[in-house]
């Protein structure tokens, strides 16, 4: 038990001090990074070393607390240590359960990839965030330009009883006509665009928005494989 209170009030000064000086970004002339690793370590060390000089047991069992501890020790390193391969190791297993969802892959260079998994209709779909409103829609290479439902529009805060539906274009459903429009922020993911001119169709012609060239153009990376789709900015 006091093993754990010592262990306890070396973490709750070390994040004292890294609150106190979280806007210097350094404690004691390490990076804050830095010394909570520092802290964190001592922490463990505290436990063990306490943990063998209490120890009033045969020597086997005292080696084998001490190996005990020093798995643990090891995984909390291995974690710390991997921890962006963990993130990254998340991220796919979460949109390979949930189709449709957008995970962030970081690269050893920082870069950033968002990769899209197939959804059981054998289409790429993603949540666009488009002027602030997230909208579901349908990732489509031979769209020219992205195309919003009537009442996706409405959702994104477009002034629907002012557009001017003017421009034909070609559906899923046949030929209806469209009103131009320029969004002001489109995302998915980290993935970010201002101005990006957007099409809106007509009430009820139209059943899902789709993300087309005028945004798909601006990316430095894309790449189409069998069950994935991967974006790169």
């Amino acid at each position: 038990m006091k093993r754990l209170v010592v262990a306890l009030s070396i973490l709750g000064g070390g994040l004292v001090l890294l609150v106190l000086n979280h806007e210097s970004g350094s404690t004691f002339g390490l990076a804050n990074e830095n010394f909570e690793s520092v802290v964190s370590l001592t922490a463990i060390a505290v436990m063990i070393g306490s943990g063998i000089v209490a120890s009033r047991r045969q020597f086997g069992e005292s080696v084998r607390q001490m190996a005990v501890w020093l798995l643990i020790l090891l995984a909390l390193v291995s974690a710390y240590l991997y921890r962006q391969d963990l993130q990254n190791y998340g991220e796919r297993l979460a949109a390979g359960l949930l189709p449709g969802r957008a995970s962030v892959i970081t690269d050893s260079e920082g870069g950033q990839e968002v990769v899209l998994h197939k959804m059981l209709n054998g289409h790429f779909e993603a949540d666009v965030e488009v002027n602030g409103a997230s909208l579901d829609m349908l990732v489509d290479t031979g769209a020219s330009s992205v195309v919003l439902t009537f009442d996706d529009a409405r959702r994104a805060g477009i002034d629907t009883s002012a557009l001017s539906f003017t421009l034909p274009v070609m559906t899923a459903n046949g030929q209806a006509m469209a009103a131009p429009v320029d969004l002001a922020d489109i995302a998915i993911g980290p993935i970010a665009r201002k101005g990006i001119r957007a099409v809106v169709t007509r009430e009820g012609q139209l059943d899902q928005s789709l993300l087309g060239m005028s945004f798909l153009s601006t990316l430095d990376f894309l790449q189409m494989q069998t069950d994935e789709l991967r974006l790169r900015d």
